[in-house]
């Protein structure tokens, strides 16, 4: 009986040990679950979210519509504003006779300095210019920059002396001309892309239909209306720039308001994009061209002087200025199409190549002692111009991307502006001081040469970045590949000694 009732009380306290256990590992195996669930939910939602930035639709331009207008619009502003700018050696001759006097021996180095600061502030204001397109958009700053051009273009024709021109035509002109300019390379990559170089060949070859017209019209209007007159009408293109600018209507978001801050100022990163100098192909780009250009407006200046100290005043030098510009609109159209087919930034060669024919020709200009021989000279220059000109916004957009190429091409044009200003006073002081502007024109062509040279680097560069890009992502990939192997071994022992314990169980 003792041994019955023992045996009777025992089984109650193992049937109370085998169900505490079993409790045990149901808790254990129900949490195993719950952190599976969880893994995999978050898992999910981590392939969830790749899966909706691979499904965000990049954006693709129309390639045409609207942009067809949008493109006439920034032709007709290339045309306004280096038109006259590359005519100002019309301009440079007869500021000498109104404003000038033999017996000064710096005449030509003063004057020079009214064309090259109005040169330079339009390429200087260009960082600003992009911090203004990036925050109030294409058509506000160009129509606003249109209408300062047509303010500082009016008040240089009341002016009678030389030094009130520097304020109205060397900077208040030339910052109005910037800031309607620029957005005008902007606005083309919201609308084409496929197309881009064909187009910038198009856009720019507006400045070299002016080149070609204006030296005529600008030569016939001095001799009858005078020179203030000729300023008057000449405010005429500005005002129109200001209608043509309101074209400009954009279709990618502002990079401050899609960054999606909330707050009504962007901070200074955001303002002043430091990623682009990240890029060691966009360094080397953004300090090569500014070096190439120390002698490349210096033609555009002095050439019109230079052709009448050597063949006299009756030579028909406009002749030089319309070569240039009319090869120059050719060389936009062919090379801004050949940009297409070019791969990547080996489009940096075109403008290499460029900068070299360009150096060349302005080493020939005093070597060539008759007419014919410049003519020649000019049209090889000016069909080289057109290729450096149109294809600086598609090498941009290689080298930085759609997103910052806003600020890449203003801060390359604002570094381009200290060349394009001491390059023309500089062969004017030489001028004055040598009697004759060979030496200039022989040092002129020296920058172009080692600037084009500095530029064949930017491939190389380009090609060893991609390559480190790609070995990485190689790295990456491996190593992620690793983790999920681990994680898979891992979940399939933790299965198995889950099975094998219930296995246990069941047999006990």
């Amino acid at each position: 009986m003792t041994e019955g009732n023992k045996m009777i009380e025992n089984e109650p306290k193992d049937s109370v040990a085998e169900k505490s256990e079993m409790q045990s590992e149901d808790k254990r195996l129900e949490d195993t679950e719950e952190e599976k669930k969880e893994n995999g939910e978050s898992k999910g939602n981590l392939q969830e979210q790749s899966s909706e930035a691979a499904e965000e639709p990049e954006f693709e331009p129309p390639e045409g519509g609207w942009g067809w207008v949008v493109m006439l619009a920034a032709m007709w502003c290339n045309g306004a504003v280096f038109g006259i700018q590359n005519a100002f050696g019309i301009l440079f001759v007869s500021l000498l006779k109104e404003f000038g006097s033999e017996e000064d021996e710096d005449l030509r180095f003063k004057t020079a300095w009214v064309g090259s600061l109005s040169m330079g502030m339009i390429f200087f204001c260009s960082p600003i210019v992009s911090v203004f397109t990036d925050l109030l958009g294409c058509r506000i700053t160009a129509v606003g920059g249109a209408a300062v051009g047509l303010v500082g273009l009016l008040a240089s024709s009341f002016v009678t002396s030389l030094g009130p021109l520097y304020f109205t035509y060397g900077i208040v002109f030339a910052c109005g001309c910037s800031f309607a300019y620029q957005p005008s390379l902007v606005i083309l990559g919201h609308y084409f892309k496929k197309r881009l170089g064909l187009v910038n060949g198009i856009v720019t070859a507006g400045s070299s239909a002016f080149t070609v017209t204006l030296p005529l019209l600008l030569s016939g209007l001095l001799e009858k209306v005078g020179l203030q007159n000729t300023m008057r009408v000449l405010s005429i293109l500005m005002f129109i720039l200001m209608l043509a600018s309101l074209t400009y209507t954009p279709l990618l978001p502002s990079p401050h308001k899609a960054s999606g801050s909330g707050r009504r100022c962007p901070s200074m990163k955001q303002v002043f994009n430091v990623n682009i100098w990240k890029s060691l192909g966009y360094r080397i780009w953004a300090f090569g061209v500014p070096a190439a250009l120390y002698g490349y407006f210096v033609p555009y200046v002095h050439l019109m002087k230079h052709v009448e100290e050597r063949f006299g005043k009756d030579a028909n030098k406009e002749v030089l200025l319309m070569c240039i510009g009319v090869t120059s609109g050719v060389g936009r159209l062919i090379f801004g199409r050949v940009a297409d087919y070019v791969q990547g930034v080996n489009k940096v060669y075109l403008q290499v190549s460029s900068f070299l024919v360009i150096g060349v020709m302005s080493m020939m200009i005093p070597l060539c002692n008759i007419f014919g021989g410049l003519i020649a000279v000019c049209l090889l220059m000016g069909l080289f111009d057109g290729c450096f000109i149109c294809i600086m916004a598609p090498i941009a957009f290689e080298l930085v991307g759609s997103k910052d190429v806003s600020q890449a091409i203003g801060f390359l044009l604002g570094m381009m502006s200290v060349p394009m200003t001491v390059g023309p006073p500089i062969a004017g002081f030489l001028r004055d001081r040598l009697g004759s502007y060979d030496v200039a024109f022989y040092l002129a062509g020296i920058p172009p040469i080692i600037g084009g040279a500095v530029l064949c680097l930017i491939p190389w560069v380009e090609a060893r970045r991609k390559r480190r890009e790609a070995e990485e992502a190689l790295r990456r990939g491996d190593a992620s590949d690793k983790m999920l192997d681990c994680e898979k071994n891992s979940l399939s022992q933790g299965d198995a000694t889950q099975t094998k314990a219930l296995d246990s169980e069941s047999v006990l």
